[in-house]
């Protein structure tokens, strides 16, 4: 397609649109700092709206009654749109269209079956805090110019592996590319990230978090200029502030950088993000929506100085470890079984390292998918585990960061390469 001059992709996560404050502050942003040229706003759900719909769903699932917790998401949502634009402001059809949304939620929760795909039924049901806050962005965001609402989900095909989805490029940039520069040509584009869809016309997401990812996409396929992402925070940071009080703000960092950060755990960016950005070497700023003014940080194929060690923390951890019947040793064959059965069980694994006669891995913790995996190698492993365990990253280590990081804690695991230490520990 002809490259769209000028199209920025904007990407505003849940706190960007949590409650009225926050909202009224987007539209600020649009109006004071947006480009003068044509926009894509991509859209989280509102504030904790994923977690509250993955509570629904498990009650659902569970075959228990979730009407308490959905009449609580709903008022948060006619609560939020309340404040920024009263009924009697003449905006009946904001409300209209948001109580249709929830309706047709209720509906698909009397759908859910313990007897079905679990995660399959998961993406038809946590997908509606997107559909739900890019409703009300653009029905709100309507009120300062010409703003179209567009649905992602037939236009970012995907396959079938719920809950982390993989995207079919080439259908994807064609639908992209037929769809989006008729809109565009007419005003701001409104829509979901973290969603996609099959072929058949069902919800698929793109992995938690993956709202990144989703700019990244329409980015690719639009060539899009640039991809800003607004946070809480300064930029991207070396480590999370709300754990480590003394960060530092890296103003320009490469996408190998930053890809590796992201993969290792860091929660600024999604990891699927930077590929598609890098391969057509598009910019992506992260900025802070609480300083739209400030600088924030670029993330560009740039060459740079060493950086200030990184510190990433990813907590709810658990430490499998596998270790032969017979004594013999892990050999390929053993861990190809492993491998296979830890992508049967949608485990990603985040450490690992092996023995003689044992082999460990530390994956993020859900109870189902662990025991499926137990299920599928108890017979040929022995298998013990720990839970609630915490992994650290230190990306660009030096002996002060591993003595400062480790102080104080009992390690379990710990490994070092080149550039990066890890270890996990109990808490």
């Amino acid at each position: 397609m002809e490259k769209i001059q000028g199209l920025q992709v904007y990407k505003f996560g849940g706190a960007s649109v949590k409650d009225a404050a926050a909202i009224l502050n987007l539209c600020r942003i649009v109006r004071d700092f947006g480009p003068q040229g044509p926009l894509v706003i991509v859209v989280s759900a509102m504030g904790k709206t994923t977690n509250a719909l993955e509570e629904i769903f498990q009650l659902a699932y569970a075959g228990k009654s979730c009407q308490s917790q959905l009449a609580a998401l709903r008022k948060y949502h006619f609560d939020t749109i309340a404040g920024v634009i009263p009924i009697s402001f003449g905006s009946e059809h904001v409300y209209d269209e948001t109580e249709a949304l929830f309706k047709e939620l209720e509906s698909r929760l009397k759908q859910v079956d313990l007897n079905g795909n679990f995660d399959e039924q998961y993406d038809q049901v946590v997908s509606f805090g997107e559909l739900l806050a890019s409703r009300v962005l653009a029905l709100l965001l309507a009120w300062y110019g010409p703003v179209h609402y567009l649905d992602c989900r037939p236009l970012i095909r995907t396959d079938e592996n719920w809950r982390d989805a993989g995207v079919k490029w080439p259908e994807t940039e064609r639908n992209i590319a037929e769809t989006l520069p008729l809109l565009l040509a007419k005003g701001i584009v409104v829509t979901q990230g973290f969603l996609g869809g099959t072929a058949d016309g069902r919800t698929t997401t793109l992995g938690r978090e993956g709202s990144d990812y989703t700019a990244a996409i329409l980015a690719y396929c639009l060539r899009a200029e640039s991809v800003t992402i607004w946070k809480d925070v300064a930029g991207l940071l070396n480590a999370d502030p709300k754990i480590f009080p003394d960060t530092v703000r890296y103003p320009e960092i490469s996408y190998r950088e930053t890809i590796e950060m992201a993969y290792y755990g860091a929660s600024v960016i999604h990891p699927k993000t930077l590929k598609p950005l890098a391969d057509r070497n598009i910019p992506l700023r992260v900025k802070s929506f609480l300083d739209p003014a400030a600088e924030g940080t670029l993330i560009h194929d740039c060459q740079h100085p060493a950086l200030a060690p990184a510190f990433i923390r990813k907590t709810d951890q658990a430490l499998l470890s596998f270790a032969s019947k017979d004594f013999s040793f892990i050999s390929e064959e053993n861990m190809a079984v492993i491998f296979g059965a830890l992508a049967q069980a949608k485990l990603k694994i985040n450490v690992m390292q092996n023995s003689a006669i044992s082999f460990s891995v530390c994956v993020d913790y859900s109870e189902r998918r662990v025991h499926q995996l137990l299920d599928l190698l108890r017979e040929q492993f022995t298998l013990h585990y720990n839970t609630g365990l915490t992994l650290f990253t230190i990306k660009n280590y030096d002996a002060a960061s591993i003595a400062r990081l480790t102080a104080g804690k009992r390690l379990l695991l710990e490994q070092r390469t080149r550039h990066t230490f890890q270890f996990v520990c109990q808490g």
